[in-house]
């Protein structure tokens, strides 16, 4: 494995190297990964050095689309690339079973909105102390670097100066909130289940307001709306202050995995994604990696793995062939998450998506996603403070307390000259943030059949 760092003020030179620890191979062929040879990496090392950069890395990684990973059949996807809207029967089939868990999914969704709910709000000073503080940070550049390559996307279709609207859906406090206001969106919809979170991000965005106001010459701040609602329950464009409002972009951000608890609530987060989201419009998220978490389940004795940083036990005995919908998992992340989520089977989304005119066109571990992105977001990588210094300056003490937290540091640095610092994440925290993924769907464009169905075209 290879770790990444970076200093704002001190000019880096990125450098690869491997640690012998490879990801473990998959048994069942319903999680296993599209390249099952693909070995499980940190991200590279970026050295701390006086010298000036060298070359970028122009190495690019490989993007999963809808026919890599979904691999929906001709059945579903005509020749044409017409893809008819129907529910895929062999998804509908269960629809009585999933009708059963009514019950199990309502105590779920109040686990899920009295966790966030309860949740401490921390100040900066706070958060700092925080064991996975850097892995926290690393996770928001991620989020960062995928907003700002989207959004790019979706501007290129747009007028200088043309509205640009976003869905947050699944919002939270409000933490993406100074994103939206470094691209110049025009009006941002914030839509999650916790009240209480909504209402902290009503806070901030109005603390936003504020300052701006008083900040002369900057421009107007976008406008808001605030929406309470479950968005795998609930259908959100009723909730909407403008019904017929047309979004360029949807965000859903560490949370999207909540809706696999059944078919219907994915079918409905889905439509909440895709139903005012304009042809060419994107909608883009994190989710937990189902192949990763199913490898490292089922590579463990029992149900339950993790570190001091995180832990996953699962609640389903399928150990070699999880459900499509419903494979519950406890998990908890240090000071941050502590309640079910669910397996999310990427064709099976494609699958569903395709239903609401969505198209994936990017999927990717964070890992990849890190390698593709490193060198355009390297100078937001130190302004984040998204990489912890090793060995740390003034004999500061390291967050990681296991001996092995730092050994691929140690190694580096043996096997390389002239470097005195290197940026990095622990062995933990890369352990927790890993698991993870990043996805774009595009709106593909809506036409009508003679039944009077919809039917969608791939732009």
């Amino acid at each position: 494995m290879s770790l990444p760092g970076v200093d704002a003020t001190v000019k880096s030179q990125l450098k690869n190297e491997e640690l012998p620890d490879g990801e473990p191979k998959h048994v069942d062929s319903r999680f296993s990964r599209v390249s099952d040879g693909e070995k499980s990496k940190l991200p590279k090392n970026e050295e701390r050095t006086s010298e000036e950069e060298g070359k970028p890395d122009t190495r690019k990684s490989k993007l999963s689309s809808a026919s890599d990973v979904a691999k929906i059949s001709k059945s579903d996807t005509g020749q044409d690339g017409v893809i008819n809207s129907s529910t895929p029967s062999d998804l509908s089939t269960g629809a009585n079973r999933e009708q059963a868990k009514t019950d199990s999914s309502m105590d779920n969704t109040a686990l899920v909105a009295e966790h966030y709910n309860s949740l401490e709000e921390k100040g900066l000073s706070q958060r700092s102390q925080s064991r996975i503080i850097f892995m926290r940070n690393f996770n928001n550049w991620i989020k960062s670097m995928l907003i700002n390559e989207y959004l790019g996307k979706v501007r290129q279709d747009k007028s200088h100066g043309a509205p640009l609207k976003v869905l947050d859906m699944c919002c939270g406090k409000g933490g993406d909130l100074l994103k939206w206001r470094k691209a110049n969106i025009t009006h941002l919809i914030c839509a999650d289940i916790a009240e209480l979170s909504v209402e902290q991000c009503q806070t901030r965005y109005n603390d936003l307001v504020g300052r701006n106001t008083s900040d002369r010459g900057f421009a107007p701040v976008f406008t808001a709306e605030f929406i309470t609602a479950d968005c795998t329950k609930v259908r959100l464009r009723e909730k909407y202050k403008d019904a017929s409002v047309q979004l360029d972009f949807v965000s859903c951000q560490f949370a999207f995995h909540y809706s696999f608890e059944s078919l219907q609530q994915a079918e409905c987060m889905l439509r909440n994604a895709s139903e005012s989201l304009r042809p060419g419009g994107y909608f883009i998220g994190t989710i937990p990696d189902a192949y990763d978490l199913v490898s490292r389940w089922q590579k463990c004795e029992g149900n339950k793995f993790g570190n001091d940083v995180y832990s996953v036990e699962f609640q389903c005995e399928e150990k070699t062939k999880p459900p499509l919908f419903g494979a519950k998992y406890n998990f908890h992340l240090e000071g941050v998450v502590d309640c079910p989520e669910f397996l999310v089977h990427v064709p099976t989304l494609c699958k569903l998506a395709g239903k609401f005119g969505l198209e994936l066109t990017m999927f990717d571990r964070f890992e990849n996603f890190y390698e593709r992105m490193k060198d355009e977001g390297r100078s937001l990588l130190g302004k984040m403070q998204a990489l912890e210094t090793y060995p740390p300056y003034h004999e500061a003490p390291l967050l990681g307390q296991n001996p092995q937290d730092y050994q691929h540091a140690i190694q580096y640095m043996q096997n390389s000259t002239g470097h005195r610092k290197i940026g990095t994440l622990s062995q933990s925290e890369w352990e927790a943030t890993s698991l993870y993924a990043v996805f774009a769907f595009q709106k593909m464009r809506t036409t009508w059949n003679a039944d009077g169905k919809p039917e969608y075209v791939k732009l």
